[in-house]
């Protein structure tokens, strides 16, 4: 255990299935940025480093290293942040068996900032130079350049990544990484299933949580006065429990949804362990009637009302 890590933490995943294109990409890092601004953080608090995979695929295909090394060189890659770079060059040539001459044209090239020198190094023809302009070009216009950094050194060390890649990190380079991911096409083949295409990302809550105590911007959270669990005792009444917690969402109340059909007994059971204040149960004769079920758990008291008036009578009582 260290600093913004911990044996449990709360995870954010967003992930997007189904879109081979960097578009999925884009949405991504927009998403995370969005996030990062609605709490008050600002690119000069946090940068998203970027690089593609298919940089180190053609550096090591043009130094002659085997495909069956990637894997295990991409780990050692992604160590370049955490340990000297003559210990990972070492590495290099030890474990992963590359001469000395590859070793160091490998770090020379992923130690490159800018394009120009990139394409250089990569020559003009280069698939991964073409993939990471056309991801800078389509960020601009989501507003994302003075977020982005070019960073080939981020690789990412889990083998089933296969193209763009990002980590978000703190500017002051106090903390651990704030959030990780990128392209993996080919991970559900590796669970059995039918590869589909994908890219995401895995953002805890512990290093974010330490990078806004460090800019004073930590909300002082509390919790909702009144949390309302809406359930119902049928499918055929789903619908009226969905109206019902639109209702109180719209009312600026938190409601928990029971997704499956269950009996009042288990219902209120859950409620218990909850600690909601109100259990609101769609069932059918007060549904005929157009009525829906409010139970105050505090002192059991019950009522009949109108979908459309729960969330007048939830804030009155």
């Amino acid at each position: 255990m260290t600093r913004g890590r911990r044996r449990e933490h709360y995870q954010w995943n967003l992930d997007v299935w189904g879109v081979s294109t960097i578009q999925a990409e884009v949405e991504l890092l927009s998403a995370a940025v969005t996030f990062m601004k609605s709490v008050g953080l600002s690119a000069a608090d946090v940068g998203i480093k970027l690089s593609t995979r298919r940089v180190l695929s053609e550096l090591l295909a043009s130094i002659g290293v085997p495909e069956s090394k990637f894997a295990s060189t991409c780990v050692l890659v992604d160590k370049l942040d955490k340990l000297p770079q003559d210990e990972v060059r070492k590495a290099l040539v030890d474990d992963a068996g590359l001469s000395s001459d590859s070793a160091d044209k490998l770090l020379q090239t992923l130690a490159i900032s800018d394009f120009d020198a990139l394409e250089v190094a990569m020559g003009a023809d280069s698939a991964a130079v073409a993939e990471l302009r056309e991801f800078f070009t389509l960020a601009k216009a989501y507003d994302l350049e003075d977020w982005l950094v070019l960073d080939l050194s981020v690789v990412r060390g889990l083998a089933y990544y296969t193209g763009l890649v990002f980590e978000g990190f703190d500017r002051t380079g106090e903390l651990r990484a704030i959030f990780g991911g990128g392209r993996y096409d080919q991970l559900l083949s590796t669970f059995g299933g039918e590869d589909l295409p994908a890219a995401g990302f895995g953002f805890g809550d512990a290093v974010i949580v330490e990078l806004l105590k460090m800019k004073g911007l930590m909300p002082q959270l509390t919790p909702a006065s009144k949390t309302i669990l809406v359930a119902c005792q049928d499918e055929a009444l789903r619908s009226t429990a969905m109206s019902a917690a639109s209702t109180l969402r719209q009312s600026g109340i938190a409601v928990d949804m029971v997704l499956e059909a269950k009996k009042p007994k288990w219902i209120f059971k859950h409620a218990d362990r909850l600690g909601v204040s109100h259990v609101v149960l769609a069932a059918p004769q007060e549904a005929e009637k157009g009525l829906i079920r409010v139970k105050r758990m505090a002192d059991g008291e019950q009522a009949d009302v109108p979908v459309a008036e729960l969330g007048s009578y939830i804030t009155s009582g």
